[in-house]
């Protein structure tokens, strides 16, 4: 079976030749967006002219532009000049960007036009984006459904078809889980792989820039422009990585992890199975493995991320930037009144944990002993890539639930985080394959699984994607009522 179709390769080759005007696709981009509002993708949209008339001076010159006139929605908390970013809050609903973001930047620089900012769980904090302060976003495989979060503006986008290509951030499974849930590729990479400069920071430890794509070789082309050393960040990566090499599944060692499996879904384990099957079938040889501290995982990535959170969000205090209450008195009152009236419930409720969390006397009981357990972790995954080339396990134990049906209870919500987050907290990469679909209550859900390698080792698993779509083993569809982007 061929590779699947890449939009985003293949628009880029059409403007480079000439047989695609420049701004046709970011046209059609906007176009898209309008008569899909209601599933509430995007927050807002982005003017392209300014950057239109850059690109085609630019093809001009015969530049060559890798993501040429490819449009791009972004998540609303990465910087772009002159644009809102607000992070679905209250608190930045007028705050306009005085830069732009690295990955962002270099996009555009690689010609890719950015015409919106996709809507997400407030400050990034939520695994359903339920929690935008400016309405949810709906999963268009089914609307009475979640799309999953914190990115889920951005999965949403590339699975109804409205750009080729966005790009959100995964701090504990916020690209991975929503591309599950809407059924497209999802890749968090190495920590530092791609700069953090102009990311709004949740966790900083933890934030990871991270593209969706519909196939493995618009994978290949995206981080092949978005990666790279950035010297406005100290925590990006100074080596480099080659995207687009072939892999050979012959030999390839697969680790299946065993507490991966626990309380899946019937159509996610027998995704697993069918993955199984095929990988067994092209000649890789698949053991079980146990990384018995991702019991743990949940417990200390939200301890890790809560404080970090409750540092990064201490800007916010109605003096510095961003929004003041009207009518306040004092210092204390004027931050009291600012974050209770412009943060939302979950965001309030992370940051209190998190100072709580950090407060003397119990920062030894908690923090401490949770980054103790983060080690333990990030041994475990060193230990297994001793053994095995790729881990597996499924991105998600269930497919998309339904709207509300998790968020009265904060632990449930957590745990659709259980097989994503012990990635973040060992800062290695991991990509979202789309493997089947699963009905429920009639309606067809995609279904993901996820495959992690070693820190800095991203390369493997794009080409893995490809092998695994030359194999047939990788299912991308589109939603009933959308049509696949081409012009």
């Amino acid at each position: 079976m061929p590779s699947l179709p890449s939009p985003a390769t293949t628009l880029a080759q059409a403007v480079r030749s000439g047989t695609l005007a420049p701004d046709a696709a970011a046209q059609e981009a906007l176009r898209r967006m309008r008569d899909a509002s209601p599933l509430h993708a995007v927050l807002s949209e982005v003017d392209p002219s300014e950057q239109l008339q850059a690109l085609k001076r630019r093809l001009n010159t015969d530049e060559l532009l890798p993501l040429a006139g490819v449009p791009v929605i972004i998540k609303d908390n990465l910087n772009l000049r002159g644009t809102r970013t607000t992070c679905a809050s209250h608190m930045l609903a007028e705050y306009r960007s005085p830069y732009t973001a690295t990955a962002v930047q270099r996009l555009m620089d690689a010609g890719a036009v950015v015409v919106g900012k996709a809507n997400m769980d407030e400050f990034a904090m939520g695994s359903s984006t339920e929690n935008s302060a400016f309405g949810p976003t709906l999963n268009p495989w089914g609307t009475g459904r979640v799309p999953g979060g914190s990115s889920g503006g951005s999965a949403v986008a590339i699975a109804a078809r409205l750009a080729p290509l966005t790009v959100g951030s995964d701090t504990g499974g916020s690209v991975r889980q929503p591309a599950a849930l809407c059924g497209v590729y999802g890749l968090k990479p190495t920590y530092g792989r791609i700069s953090r400069s102009g990311l709004v920071a949740y966790a900083s430890s933890l934030d990871t820039v991270a593209p969706f794509a519909l196939s493995a070789a618009d994978l290949a082309l995206v981080m092949g422009v978005m990666a790279g050393h950035d010297p406005h960040d100290a925590t990006s990566l100074s080596d480099s990585a080659e995207f687009g090499s072939a892999l050979n599944l012959r030999g390839l060692r697969v680790g299946l992890v065993t507490e991966g499996r626990r309380g899946l879904t019937p159509g996610v384990d027998a995704a697993l199975s069918r993955m199984q099957a095929a990988l067994t079938g092209a000649g890789a040889e698949i053991e079980e493995v146990s990384l018995p501290h991702l019991d743990h995982a949940v417990a200390t990535y939200y301890v890790v991320a809560m404080a970090e959170a409750s540092s990064n969000l201490s800007r916010f205090d109605g003096m510095h930037y961003a929004r003041r209450a009207e009518g306040a008195g004092g210092a204390d009152e004027t931050m009291r009144r600012t974050r209770e009236e412009f943060f939302g419930a979950e965001v309030q409720k992370r940051i209190m944990l998190g100072t709580f969390i950090l407060s003397s006397g119990y920062s030894d009981r908690y923090y401490t002993k949770a980054l103790q357990v983060r080690r333990l972790i990030a041994q475990e995954f060193v230990d297994a890539f001793g053994r095995f080339d790729v881990l597996l396990m499924p991105t998600s134990p269930f497919p998309a639930f339904r709207l509300g049906e998790r968020s009265g209870d904060p632990l449930a919500m957590y745990a659709a985080d259980v097989n994503t987050v012990a990635v973040n907290l060992a800062g290695v990469p991991a990509l979202n394959v789309p493997a089947g679909f699963e009905t429920v209550d009639g309606e067809q859900l995609p279904v993901g699984l996820q495959f992690v390698a070693r820190a800095g080792d991203d390369a493997r698993l794009v080409a893995l994607a490809a092998a695994l779509e030359d194999l047939g083993a990788v299912q991308v569809e589109v939603p009933a009522g959308y049509e696949e982007f081409s012009l």
